[in-house]
């Protein structure tokens, strides 16, 4: 019986490592933009899946690492109960500008990334399989901010002031 046992754990550990990984390509498929001709993702997608393939790792990266946000305007941001929707397009020089800095910040915030959805779009703002008129998106990315279930506001495209600012004035009810 303990043999038994002892043979099982690693076919059940390998059989979750292989549902894990065909549930991520499924979140998101890699198609070729027919503008420029690269790839481009479109689905739902993870940092993961941003940072596993180096069309998108590379540009995220650079971003992710060099953008510092403001410590001051950060220690008033409080994301508890907040449910964020980031509609983004890789093939958009502004999502791959805008999308890492918006993860360093919520990386400073500690904050739960189970609480993002991330929608990849292609040029027409369409993802297969996903409603994505139900966002009314006109201009990628567009970070929506939720709490208990109503829009609280968003940004779009490229903030106002900065990433950390725009959000904290839609925290506190100040965005126009």
């Amino acid at each position: 019986m303990k043999n038994l046992f002892v043979f099982l754990i690693p076919i059940v550990f390998i059989s979750f490592l292989y549902a894990q990984e065909n549930t991520t390509q499924e979140l998101c498929k890699i198609k070729t933009d027919d503008r420029s001709g690269k790839p481009m993702l479109v689905g739902f997608c993870t940092k993961e899946i941003l940072l596993s393939d180096t069309n998108f790792s590379v540009w995220f990266l650079n971003e992710f690492n060099k953008y510092v946000p403001d410590k001051n305007i950060l220690n008033m941001i409080k994301l508890d109960e907040i449910k964020i929707v980031c509609i983004q397009g890789t093939w958009c020089s502004d999502s791959r500008r805008e999308v890492p800095r918006f993860f360093k910040i919520l990386y400073e915030l500690n904050y739960d990334l189970e609480n993002l959805t991330m929608i990849c779009v292609d040029r027409k703002k369409q993802a297969d399989n996903i409603d994505v008129d139900q966002f009314v998106i006109e201009k990628v990315p567009t970070f929506i901010f939720y709490k208990d279930d109503s829009e609280l506001g968003r940004i779009i495209e490229t903030p106002k002031n900065t990433l950390e600012i725009d959000l904290l004035e839609i925290l506190l009810g100040e965005a126009p």
